[in-house]
C-alpha cells in the first residue's frame, strides 16, 4: 500500500515579471517530503532555496507559478482555505526575524495572536502559553520579553521568538527557512534539540533550509541541493554528502572552511569548479612576523574599563532597578589589526560595539581613539569623527533604506561627508566600489529588495568603505550568508583590509568564522570578557570553560 507523501511539490516553476517579460527563476523543481520526515535543503544565495519555501507557503506575490504544491492531498496552488492552513498547519520559521516580526508590537502580544486565531483557548491561557513557548526556545526572563519590542531583543533572541511563534501551534508541516542563523553555536544547539524533540514528539515533518552543509548532515533524512533555481541532486543524506553525484554538490561541500588549516584565501563553490588553487597557507612563522610588525606601534583604539547599564522601573511604586550589560571591558587595538569579539546571544558584543561607536554612551569608562576619549566629545566632534568610525550592521536588508536605490544608497554617506566635488563624481566612486564588491554597474539603479541576502551585504560594505574609515566595526556581518557567499565576503572584507589599511574589530557568535578572521580573540560572557589572547592559540588551548563550551558546540558533521 502506497502512503502519500505529507507534501509533494511536482515540476514547480515560478517567474517573476520584469517590465513586459516573466524571467524564470525556478526551473520545475520536484520533492516529497513524507510524514515524521526532515528535509534539509542546501544551495548558495540565491539558488532558490526561500522562493520554493515561499512558494509553499503561498506567499508570492506578483509572481507566475506553474506545478502543483500538494499538502494532505490538498493542492495549495487551487484552495481557497490557505488563511486557515498557513500558521496552523503549516508554519514558517523566516530568515530575517528584524525584518519578519512587526516593530510596533510587542513580542508576546505578536505570538499570542497565531494561538488566539487558530485556537478556541483565552487570552490568559494564549498568554500563558506564550510564556512557556518563550522558555522552551529559551529566551532569558520570558515574563520579561514577552512585554518588549523586538528591538529591545538581541538578534538571536528575536528569531527565538520567531521560533516560538512557529511551533505555537504544534503544525503538520514547519518550514524552517535559516533558523539558526542569527543564533550562536550553544543556542543553535538548543533551537535543533528542540525542532528534533517537537518533531518526534508530534510526528511534525520539517523542511529545513540551511546554509550550514555540517547541520544538514546531522538532523536531515533526506537532503535536496539547489543550484541557479534547479535541483541537481536528491536523496538521503548521508548518501549525499559521503558519495556526491553532481559537481555541484561536490564543490559545496569542498568549500566548507578548514578550522585545522590557515589558508591565504578561502574557497568558494565558483573558484572550485573553475579548478582554482586553494592550497597557499599562513604558516606560524608569516603570522608571527605580521604580529610583531602590528603591535609595535601606539593602539589605535584603547577601550578602559567600559560599562554600560540600563536601568527600568517595574512594579506598581516604579522601583528603578539596573542591568550591567557590559562590565569593566578593557582592550586595545592597533592599526591594521583585526579583532575577533566573540560570545553567545545577549553577552554585550553589540552592546559595547555600540558603546565604542557612541551610539550608545556607557555609564562608565573610556574610549580612547587616535588619543582621544570618545566618551569626552561633542555631539559635533563625533560627528565629524563618523567618517573614520563605521559599522556594517548584521540585517543589510534593515540598514538600506527601501526607497532609496543601491546607487543613492552608496553615494549617500559620501555626500553628508562633502566627499567629492559633485554628484557625477560621487557616481563614478558609488560605480567604482560596487565593482569592488563583486556587483555589476547595472544594480546602481536597481532597489535593495531585488538582491540576495549575500549581494545585500556587498552592498552594505559599499555604503561602509564609501567614507574611506580606518576603524570599521564588523558586527554579525556574514551570520546570516551561506558557506560559499560568507567565503567571498571575508575573502573581499581581508582584500580591501589590504587595500585600504582597514582595522577590524569582527563581533560574531561563530567562532569558526572569527578564528579565520581575528588575529587577537576575546571571549565575552555576561557582559565581561572571560579570556583572551592569539586566536590560533584559544581554539587550540582554551583556558576558560566557557571559551571550551564554544569550541564543542561548533557543528562537526561531514
Amino acid at each position: 500500500m502506497k502512503i502519500n507523501p505529507l507534501l509533494s511539490v511536482k515540476n514547480l516553476s515560478i517567474s517573476f515579471k520584469k517590465e513586459d517579460t516573466y524571467r524564470r527563476v525556478l526551473h520545475s523543481i520536484n520533492f516529497d517530503v513524507q510524514k515524521n520526515e526532515i528535509l534539509g535543503v542546501v544551495g548558495e544565495s540565491g539558488s532558490g532555496k526561500s522562493i520554493t519555501a515561499l512558494a509553499v507557503m503561498q506567499l508570492l506575490k506578483n509572481a507566475k507559478v506553474e506545478g502543483d504544491i500538494v499538502f494532505n492531498q490538498l493542492n495549495l496552488n487551487y484552495t481557497t482555505e490557505i488563511e486557515s492552513i498557513r500558521g496552523k498547519k503549516i508554519s514558517m520559521i523566516f530568515q530575517e526575524p528584524m525584518s519578519a516580526l512587526n516593530p510596533s508590537m510587542k513580542c508576546g502580544r505578536q505570538v499570542s495572536e497565531i494561538l488566539l486565531q487558530h485556537e478556541n483557548i483565552s487570552e490568559t491561557e494564549a498568554n500563558n502559553e506564550v510564556i512557556n513557548l518563550f522558555e522552551r526556545v529559551k529566551i532569558p526572563m520570558p515574563k520579561q520579553a514577552f512585554e518588549k519590542y523586538p528591538h529591545e531583543l538581541s538578534g538571536g533572541q528575536q528569531q527565538r521568538v520567531m521560533i516560538a511563534m512557529a511551533i505555537a501551534c504544534k503544525p503538520d508541516l514547519l518550514i524552517a527557512d535559516e533558523p539558526t542563523t542569527a543564533l550562536d553555536v550553544t543556542v543553535q544547539n538548543d533551537i535543533i534539540s528542540l525542532i528534533q524533540e517537537l518533531q518526534k514528539e508530534t510526528q511534525m515533518s520539517v523542511l529545513f533550509i540551511s546554509h550550514d552543509l555540517a547541520l544538514v548532515s546531522e538532523i536531515a533524512h533526506k537532503t535536496l541541493v539547489m543550484y541557479k533555481g534547479e535541483v541537481v541532486e536528491y536523496g538521503p543524506t548521508d548518501r549525499i554528502f559521503k558519495h556526491p553525484k553532481n559537481e555541484y554538490t561536490k564543490a559545496l561541500i569542498a568549500a566548507r572552511p578548514s578550522l585545522e588549516i590557515r589558508l591565504k584565501k578561502l574557497p568558494t563553490v565558483d573558484a572550485i569548479l573553475g579548478k582554482s588553487n586553494f592550497s597557499k597557507k599562513i604558516s606560524k612563522k608569516e603570522r608571527a612576523k605580521k604580529h610583531k610588525q602590528l603591535y609595535n606601534g601606539s593602539p589605535l583604539l584603547e577601550v578602559v574599563n567600559l560599562e554600560k547599564m540600563y536601568y527600568s522601573n517595574i512594579g506598581i511604586l516604579k522601583k528603578q532597578t539596573g542591568f550591567k550589560a557590559v562590565g569593566n571591558v578593557s582592550f586595545k587595538l592597533y592599526e591594521g589589526e583585526t579583532l575577533g569579539l566573540v560570545g553567545e546571544s545577549g553577552c554585550g558584543k553589540s552592546t559595547l560595539g555600540k558603546a565604542i561607536l557612541q551610539l550608545d554612551k556607557a555609564t562608565a569608562g573610556s574610549v580612547f581613539y587616535r588619543g582621544h576619549d570618545l566618551q569626552k566629545m561633542s555631539k559635533r566632534e563625533i560627528r565629524k569623527l563618523r567618517k573614520e568610525i563605521q559599522i556594517i550592521f548584521q540585517d543589510p536588508f534593515a540598514s538600506l533604506n527601501p526607497r532609496l536605490t543601491v546607487g543613492a544608497a552608496i553615494m549617500e554617506p559620501m555626500t553628508v561627508h562633502k566627499l567629492y566635488k559633485n554628484k557625477s563624481e560621487r557616481k563614478l566612486k558609488a560605480l567604482e566600489l560596487l565593482e569592488k564588491v563583486g556587483l555589476e554597474a547595472a544594480c546602481f539603479d536597481r532597489y535593495p529588495h531585488e538582491f540576495s541576502g549575500g549581494q545585500r551585504q556587498r552592498i552594505g560594505i559599499a555604503r561602509t568603505i564609501a567614507v574611506e574609515p580606518k576603524l570599521i566595526l564588523c558586527d554579525e556581518s556574514v551570520s546570516a550568508l551561506d558557506i560559499s557567499v560568507q567565503a567571498q565576503v571575508l575573502n573581499l572584507l581581508n582584500a580591501l583590509k589590504e587595500d585600504y589599511g582597514f582595522t577590524y574589530i569582527f563581533i560574531s557568535h561563530d567562532l569558526a568564522v572569527v578564528k579565520y578572521m581575528a588575529d587577537q580573540l576575546l571571549i565575552m560572557n555576561q557582559g565581561k570578557i572571560v579570556e583572551s589572547g592569539e586566536a590560533d592559540d584559544i581554539y587550540k588551548a582554551p583556558k576558560n570553560a566557557y571559551t571550551k563550551r564554544l569550541i564543542d558546540a561548533i557543528p562537526k558533521g561531514l
